[in-house]
């Protein structure tokens, strides 16, 4: 292939451009179900339709394009399915939001046109998460893309809630669910958030019907008192043992319950005796069943109260409150008000109070479902977490899982394949509608979005059909990638659908990771501004900047703070790829034979190099087999900019500007060697850069994305020759350390003395004696076992040896004594400053402590940074006598 020339500087959007159209084009990313390679699948996490990527998906994204390309070169046949998600209630809420700031409802449209606007809705954003897939570079499989409402998917769906039902596994009951008023729909337990709230508990007075006396009652939510059925009390509460049984009224109402005893009452908690409101909280509702208590909800959907409130019927829930504090206040009815705090739902869309309510929603019934699950993690069929404890996060929840109620009260979703008999009632529940359809009425509900989302990993292989090629060689996936903050709501629930539907558990491993938040810990939002686009970080530093610093920032399971500060530092990582590339470029293009011959190479730097590409080839395989991928970033990180770059590439001048041309072949073909072993670990982190470096180099495979993954070649193993050039870089690192101490630059030659401390030693120190010279700076390394110290010497010791350098050959004292004497003057005044201001009284007694402190501390710095002058003053006028 003709060679490609590189720019004389990096610039991450010309290498970006028409690159990632170029590797779809040429169909890298497309798997092969025929193939005889070993299959490796990820399904991506979908993204709901309502909006951009965020950080997170970047992250998460990243994390799989590097497994994926690893796993490409290593020669799998890679299937990584894209696709996104409907979303049910997010993208209602989204798409309702907009009708609104256009003055219309989806009511005013009806169904079947408020579809077709959330249709035009999500294929707006699905186009706008592909633009975002490619900004980002991701290997992804577009010939397989499947959304969770397209048909193949539908059909798997109706299939799923068909045989749940057939099995008993579905019913129809009326519950206590959670409710959101604002998007009035059902929520599952898990798209409730609960935080504490400073709330109040209200201490009502129930009058006992045959006037006797009164019951105290303490509760959160007065409002509901409308919705009493009884007052409980424990059975053995002395305290109101002569009360069971009797009758008391409902405050500002003629209802009259009876009082009931029940061990769910807590005795030592407020008053003892509490109300009962089978249709307005879960607990109640139980105390309901056993007690035979009839239901009465007294609130509607949106969180206004009904007919059953009386005067209060119209007023919101918590206008109702406030009103009847005030009308109980008044009536004597209100003992006290305490301040209060507890946990209280919230709806994780909208942020709105969740009311507990009694309706008749679906349910699939959990039991043998998560007992099902539970037992496959003792079992061959066990899912692997990464790291291990969120397997007991994962246990724990499958443990105590309450059955889950699937129904929501929407129009975007998969609509319930359940049907009514329009005169008998009867209900049909099937995957097409019955044949006489014009007598049933479906269920205008839709299945929560996760029902959907938990057959993502055998329903976009074909499934019910199992005997779809991509089913039954992509199935189970290798691994899913994603959040901690989504195990319970997608991971556990595709386990268990997995088990049920394919008697397989949907993947063998799960990679967790946290959540990204700013440099100082908290989370983004746009209440705080803290949030940052990514296609702003791509726009400015590039996408191999973003996806190196969210993958090499943190390790598995933890939070990742992202500062710009590492976006920087990751850009400048790859502008020093860049420069070494180009410079190794010229010299890389004359190599007569790519091929290296071990007969040829002799110096120390060659084979510690190739020793050390063995090295990290092989830590970086087993940190990312392990999915330690920040340190397998961080490693190859190492070993290019600091072995290569800062080590091989400047001692390879040595050679390459010398005269021995068969030293320059060999040096030549080393160079091409490393950097192309080494382009080829950092590509999965890296794409653009590494694609646009391989095209300017001669090379074989058409892409990088193509071409092997690197191996281990034993013949370069030299553990010797890795300990003696870790001795030279000691000594390298230590007359660089001394020529920073005093100021003598790399242009000053200097004459270095090595004692070394046996004959082994001195060996060692004299086959590296070219590479010391080179990097130190030297015109002369003298290598001895004894020698006479020279006077006047900085010294440093190294393993295996004593270093001296003669101060004349580092500095010129005349000009050093200068230099010297300005920096004391400098000095002086910065001590006579801080003296005249401590001095001062007013200043003393008038500035806080703090600063006062402060000029104390500086005094003593500075004096000290004096007196170190002064002493070296003396020694070179000593000098100099």
């Amino acid at each position: 292939m003709p060679r490609k020339e590189m720019a004389s500087t990096y610039d991450p959007h010309l290498i970006q451009e028409g690159r990632y159209e170029w590797w779809v084009e040429k169909g890298y990313f497309k798997a092969d179900a025929t193939s005889e390679k070993e299959p490796y699948s990820i399904l991506i996490p979908p993204p709901n339709v309502t909006g951009r990527l965020h950080l997170g998906h970047a992250w998460d994204t990243t994390i799989q394009d590097i497994l994926t390309r690893m796993k490409r070169m290593q020669g799998y046949d890679v299937l990584w399915l894209p696709g996104s998600d409907h979303a049910g209630i997010a993208t209602q809420t989204k798409v309702e939001g907009k009708l609104k700031e256009e003055g219309v409802s989806r009511y005013h449209l009806g169904r079947e046109a408020f579809l077709k606007v959330t249709w035009k809705w999500a294929e707006e954003y699905k186009k706008q998460i592909r633009e975002q897939w490619s900004k980002l570079g991701l290997g992804l499989d577009y010939s397989r893309e499947r959304f969770t409402l397209d048909e193949g998917l539908s059909k798997a769906v109706r299939k799923v809630f068909v045989d749940l039902y057939e099995k008993g596994l579905i019913y129809r009951g009326e519950y206590i669910i959670n409710w959101d008023t604002v998007a009035k729909t059902a929520l599952s337990d898990i798209e409730v958030i609960h935080e504490e709230v400073k709330g109040a508990l209200y201490h009502i007075r129930y009058p006992l019907s045959d006037g006797t006396g009164f019951i105290e009652v303490a509760t959160t939510r007065p409002e509901t008192l409308f919705g009493d059925k009884a007052i409980a009390v424990h059975p053995e509460d002395e305290r109101y043992a002569s009360f069971i049984g009797k009758q008391v009224t409902i405050p500002m109402t003629d209802y009259k319950i009876p009082v009931i005893a029940d061990e769910y009452v807590e005795k030592e908690f407020g008053s003892g005796a509490v109300k009962i409101t089978p249709a307005h909280d879960p607990n109640d509702f139980e105390v309901g069943m056993r007690h035979k208590l009839t239901p009465l909800i007294v609130m509607n959907e949106d969180g206004t109260m009904n007919q059953h409130a009386g005067q209060y019927k119209g007023l919101d829930r918590f206008e109702c409150r406030k009103k009847l504090k005030e009308d109980l206040e008044r009536d004597g009815l209100l003992v006290k008000v305490e301040e209060h705090l507890h946990s209280v739902g919230h709806s994780e869309r909208n942020g709105s109070i969740v009311e507990p309510y009694l309706s008749k929603q679906w349910f699939v019934k959990m039991d043998s479902l998560a007992a099902k699950a539970v037992d496959a993690q003792q079992s061959e069929n066990k899912v692997e977490f990464t790291p291990a404890r969120f397997e007991n996060t994962y246990l724990r929840w499958m443990e105590n899982i309450r059955d889950w109620c699937i129904s929501r009260q929407l129009w975007w979703g998969h609509q319930i394949p359940a049907w009514y008999h329009i005169e008998t009632g009867e209900v049909y529940v099937g995957e097409s509608a019955p044949s006489d359809k014009e007598n049933w009425r479906q269920d205008e509900d839709v299945l929560d979005t996760w029902f959907s989302s938990a057959l993502w990993a055998f329903s976009t292989l074909g499934f019910p059909d199992k005997t779809n090629p991509d089913y039954l060689r992509y199935y189970p996936n290798s691994v899913l990638v994603t959040g901690y903050d989504i195990i319970f709501f997608w991971v556990s629930r595709m386990i268990f659908q997995g088990l049920e539907f394919t008697e397989k558990t949907p993947f063998k491993n799960v990679v967790i990771h946290g959540l990204v938040r700013d440099e100082q810990g908290r989370k983004m939002s746009k209440s705080l501004g803290n949030g940052i686009d990514p296609m702003d970080i791509i726009a400015e530093y590039g996408a191999d900047a973003l996806r190196y610093t969210l993958s090499t920032g943190t390790s598995p399971g933890n939070d990742l703070k992202l500062s710009m500060d590492k976006v920087i530092a990751s850009r400048n990582f790859a502008n020093k790829v860049w420069n070494a590339s180009r410079f190794a470029m010229p010299y890389i293009h004359d190599v007569k034979n790519p091929e290296l011959d071990l007969h040829s190479i002799h110096h120390i730097q060659d084979k510690w190099i190739l020793h050390r590409l063995n090295q990290t080839i092989t830590s970086v395989t087993s940190l990312m087999e392990k999915y330690e991928l920040g340190e397998a970033g961080k490693r190859i990180n190492q070993f290019i900019w600091e072995d290569f770059c800062d080590w091989y590439v400047e001692l390879s001048k040595i050679t390459l500007f010398g005269e021995n041309e068969e030293e320059k072949e060999t040096t030549k073909q080393i160079l091409l060697h490393v950097l192309k072993e080494s382009l080829k670990l950092l590509h999965p982190f890296m794409p653009f850069i590494t694609e646009e470096i391989w095209q300017s180099l001669p090379h074989v495979e058409e892409s990088i994305v193509i071409a092997p993954w690197g191996s281990v070649d034993g013949r370069f193993e030299d553990a010797e020759a890795e300990e003696e050039m870790q001795r030279l870089v000691e000594v390298v690192t230590a007359v660089r350390n001394i020529r920073a101490e005093v100021n003598a630059p790399m242009s000053k030659k200097i004459s270095l003395y090595l004692l070394a401390k046996n004959d082994g030693f001195k060996a060692s120190f004299e086959k590296g004696r070219e590479v010391v010279k080179s990097l130190a700076g030297a015109n002369e390394v003298v290598v001895e076992t004894s020698l006479d110290k020279p006077e006047d010497t900085m010294t440093a010791v190294v393993s295996g040896a004593e270093l001296f350098i003669p101060m004349d050959s580092l500095v010129d004292y005349k000009d050093e004594l200068k230099r010297l004497e300005n920096e004391w003057e400098k000095m002086n005044k910065e001590v006579l400053f801080v003296e005249n201001k401590l001095s001062n009284e007013s200043f003393v007694s008038r500035a806080p402590q703090k600063i006062v402190d402060e000029h104390k501390k500086k005094l003593d710095d500075y004096t000290e940074k004096r007196t170190s002058l002064e002493t070296r003053i003396q020694e070179i006028r000593q000098l100099l006598k």
